[in-house]
């Protein structure tokens, strides 16, 4: 089996069918990657750039395509593969944009080295290391007024989840607007009376994550201060984890966060490669590391970070915000990993994963259980891709003067 093509596929659709995340962003766009053989079999995977700027992905994919045109694809190989490409950009693609998409490339030759075969992708990767996973609805916002709040998680549960993740801050429907305090006690007043509302109303057995998306902030960034003042002020709430209460920049703020409360400390969705995830581990930054499969470089990446934190006795919790590609190179990752702690899941989610992971992804009572299709269980038809059109300027991005996200 050899490889004779590859394609980008760039897609825009709704982003999500959940009501709650709907008020935040309506729409979404994605970037797969297509890699033909001379046989029947496609290898697909997905590089989360597409969320955020589809339209660079398909440049870059043709730089590193005559790398891969003749050579064939068995899951020994893969590394030799991905390697041969790493080089070829290493001047600009050791970590960020370059090495994701490089990612979603490799991602598409471990679906095709599982199809090859007849088996799924976490079989390639040395087994399961689980029977069935945690997992945790991603709700993205804090829906206010507070029965919105109420609502979200009654939805949620209602789904099958038995564990949510809400953000710091608020997404108020009578202002039409996001609201934070900007005072630290303020905020960190906010958010305590935040989770004993929460946890008033759906006990102490539903699992509660919280996210200050302060690696990606669309508001003011939280220093060292603010996040241990707010972090102290949430410990008696029973959080499973607090996710990017700094910015990643912050490196010693970080380390010195992780001393100072009790709450673990996760983070790790914009990190991307090996030698950048060194950095923040070799400090002790995160009690819980969170890798995503379709940004850190590609399925190799994202095992060998998970054995750097095994080795530091840390765990890891799967990011995955893209679409239907990325959510299931996350799952068939963690459950290759044995420190596993829980799966983020899109919930209530739209075409671009519905169709695309149709009945591959399998949650019964709280839990992800494994599929055993061959690859990672993805599809892409021509049907697929002529129902959600691909629109340039979709990708999601934070708003400033002179470029304003409205949708």
């Amino acid at each position: 089996m050899k490889i004779t093509d590859v394609k980008t596929v760039l897609m825009t659709g709704p982003c999500t069918n959940d009501p709650f995340l709907s008020e935040a962003r309506k729409r979404r766009s994605a970037a797969f990657i297509e890699i033909h053989t001379d046989t029947e079999l496609i290898g697909l995977g997905e590089t989360y750039i597409g969320y955020f700027f589809p339209e660079s992905v398909p440049t870059i994919v043709d730089f590193f395509k005559p790398i891969l045109i003749g050579q064939t694809v068995e899951p020994d190989n893969i590394d030799v593969l991905w390697r041969r490409m790493y080089q070829c950009g290493n001047f600009w693609c050791r970590v960020g944009l370059g090495l994701s998409v490089l990612g979603g490339i490799e991602a598409a030759l471990w679906d095709l080295a599982g199809k090859a075969v007849g088996l799924p992708v976490y079989q390639l990767l040395g087994g399961l290391k689980h029977d069935k996973l945690a997992c945790y609805a991603t709700g993205g916002p804090s829906n206010y007024p507070k029965d919105r709040l109420a609502a979200k998680a009654d939805h949620y549960l209602s789904l099958g989840f038995r564990a949510l993740k809400i953000g710091a801050g608020c997404l108020d429907a009578t202002l039409g607007r996001w609201h934070m305090p900007d005072d630290p006690q303020e905020i960190a007043a906010f958010e305590a009376d935040k989770l004993a509302f929460l946890r008033g109303h759906v006990g102490r057995d539903v699992g509660i994550m919280m996210d200050g998306h302060m690696g990606n902030s669309p508001t003011k960034t939280w220093d060292l201060e603010t996040a241990a003042t707010v972090l102290k002020a949430l410990e008696p709430y029973d959080l499973i984890f607090f996710e990017e209460p700094l910015h990643y920049t912050d490196i010693a703020g970080y380390e010195a966060l992780c001393q100072r409360t009790s709450i673990p400390v996760a983070a790790g969705e914009c990190l991307a490669g090996v030698c950048e995830w060194q950095t923040f581990l070799d400090r002790n930054c995160f009690d819980i590391g969170q890798p995503d499969a379709a940004f850190i470089g590609g399925i190799g990446e994202f095992m060998r970070v998970a054995a750097m934190l095994e080795q530091n006795g840390r765990q890891l919790a799967t990011h995955a915000w893209g679409a239907g590609g990325c959510l299931m190179q996350n799952i068939h990752c963690g459950f290759a990993s044995g420190n596993t702690r829980i799966l983020e899941i899109p919930p209530d989610y739209a075409g671009l994963h519905s169709d695309i992971v149709t009945d591959s992804f399998i949650l019964k009572d709280g839990f992800v259980h494994p599929c055993d299709k061959p690859g990672f269980g993805v599809i892409l038809t021509d049907e697929i891709k002529n129902k959600y059109p691909f629109v340039p300027g979709s990708g999601e991005f934070n708003s400033v003067p002179g470029k304003i996200l409205v949708d």
